[in-house]
């Protein structure tokens, strides 16, 4: 506009300007005023802030309008619902594939000593021993003047021995449980993470969340078994290591209380040791194993999580008791 302006003024003060022969005789005056012009366009529309930056930029203006074919809009509509559903697909293989998060919970190291366990343990290890002494003494070869005694023989009741026994089985439960504790700890370190939670992870919960994903029967059984297995393993791992540090320190009680020194009384007692120590592993093996499917037999049968902890525990009771028997009926041998 700045330049059309500058043109017009030019024309009221020279009205020959427009002359042919002006016009050619003043060339390079015209020429310099049609630059003069575009260049004052340019510069009006063109920011102050810009010019020390960017200079003066050419510019081109076109009138022609730009041809776009018919079914343009339908691509691009098409092409969007395509990309919204590769976004889909994406997020759906991420969910599938996605890599499972294995949360390991360590309970704490002296939780044996907890209020409520450590109380459970010691109500139960003194029923255990005080329990027989309830019952009444019967003789059963009695005779007829002991029958008609009007004062009966008072038998005199130890209660010092239960007390000893009771106190050292509480002793023996208690470290059990920190040794599987600690075993927990050591799993954590030294195995995979997926391993490590599958040795400590809830069975009974774990029963219950495989009952409900409509599984077969004998699948479901073979899974609560399998998972028994693991969770239980560290359990009677740390059972047998407690019992075999009670048979190597009895047995090196033996040797120092004994007055024989010779050779032959160190070969039959570490003879005796070994004895005791494959007894302890058979016992703990048939428990492990028995444990596994009383827990399976337990969960098919009634409830998965009162059913799977009740067949683990008739499992655990009744297993080296079998295995005992079978042994002792087919190859003579005592457990």
């Amino acid at each position: 506009m700045a330049g059309i302006a500058i043109l017009l003024d030019l024309y009221r003060k020279n009205p020959s300007f427009c002359s042919q022969e002006s016009f050619h005789s003043s060339g390079f005056f015209s020429a310099s005023a049609a630059a003069a012009s575009a260049a004052a366009t340019v510069v009006a529309g063109t920011p102050f802030a810009s010019r020390f930056l960017f200079g003066n930029p050419k510019v081109s203006h076109c009138d022609a309008a730009a041809a776009f074919p018919e079914d343009y809009i339908s691509n691009v509509q098409r092409l969007s619902e395509d990309i919204v559903k590769n976004v889909k697909n994406l997020k759906n293989d991420a969910l599938k594939y996605a890599v499972k998060e294995y949360k390991v919970e360590l309970k704490p190291l002296y939780s044996a000593f907890e209020l409520r366990p450590f109380a459970m343990t010691t109500l139960r290890s003194f029923l255990m021993f005080y329990l027989p002494l309830l019952e009444p003494a019967t003789n059963v070869e009695e005779d007829d003047e002991d029958f008609l005694q009007d004062t009966p023989k008072e038998q005199h009741v130890d209660l010092v021995v239960p007390f000893k026994k009771s106190v050292k089985q509480i002793i023996r439960e208690t470290t059990v449980v920190t040794t599987r504790r600690v075993l927990e700890r050591l799993a954590v370190i030294y195995v995979s993470q997926r391993m490590a939670w599958k040795l400590l992870k809830d069975v009974p919960k774990s029963a219950v969340r495989k009952s409900q994903r409509g599984l077969p029967t004998t699948v479901y059984f073979f899974r609560v078994s399998r998972t028994t297995f693991r969770g239980h393993l560290l359990g009677v791992v740390a059972a047998a290591l407690v019992q075999t540090g009670i048979e190597i320190y009895r047995c090196f009680c033996r040797k120092t209380n004994s007055e024989e020194s010779d050779e032959v009384n160190l070969t039959e007692q570490t003879k005796l040791l070994g004895k005791k120590i494959s007894d302890i592993t058979i016992r703990c093996g048939a428990s492990l194993v028995f444990a596994s499917i009383g827990a399976g037999i337990g969960a098919v049968l009634f409830r998965p999580s009162v059913g799977q902890w009740i067949g683990c525990a008739a499992g655990d009771l009744a297993g080296p008791i079998i295995v005992s028997v079978c042994l002792e009926k087919a190859f003579h041998v005592n457990l």
